[in-house]
């Protein structure tokens, strides 16, 4: 039986979606043990912002032509790090600079504001990066 998640909503009576879980739960096979976690609920970035960040707002910054040889996964590295720290790890006999988060574990308001860092970051050094959906309001 492949994993499955199930949100529990922010009203009192959840006896339906309990029932789910519990259906769930006695389906499971009982040649293992297993594991059950409960976490608060937290909404991830979407695929409308992840699509935003990757076709609009590293193009912009590398159209700009002061990152020569840079690519859009090396920009993004690079304002992971900026924005969330980094740690040091070593393999290879080499250390490199991993960061701390990832944009994919963000929620939506983290994504923004990390999305309002880079802006900030760029116009700060003359690279101007548009707003989600500026480019269809300017459009025909």
């Amino acid at each position: 039986m492949s994993e499955q998640s199930f949100v529990l909503p922010a009203v009192a009576d959840r006896s339906d979606i309990l029932g789910k879980i519990l259906r769930f739960a006695h389906q499971l096979g009982t040649d293992k043990r297993w594991r059950v976690t409960i976490e608060p609920y937290k909404k991830t970035r979407s695929t409308s912002q992840n699509a935003y960040l990757w076709g609009v707002v590293y193009p912009a910054i590398l159209a700009a032509g002061q990152l020569d040889g840079w690519t859009a996964e090396d920009v993004h590295e690079f304002f992971l790090i900026d924005h969330f720290g980094s740690e040091v790890i070593e393999g290879f006999g080499r250390k490199r600079h991993k960061p701390l988060r990832r944009s994919s574990s963000l929620s939506t308001v983290e994504f923004m504001e990390y999305v309002a860092h880079i802006q900030q970051f760029c116009a700060e050094r003359g690279i101007y990066v548009p707003d989600p959906n500026e480019e269809a309001a300017d459009g025909p």
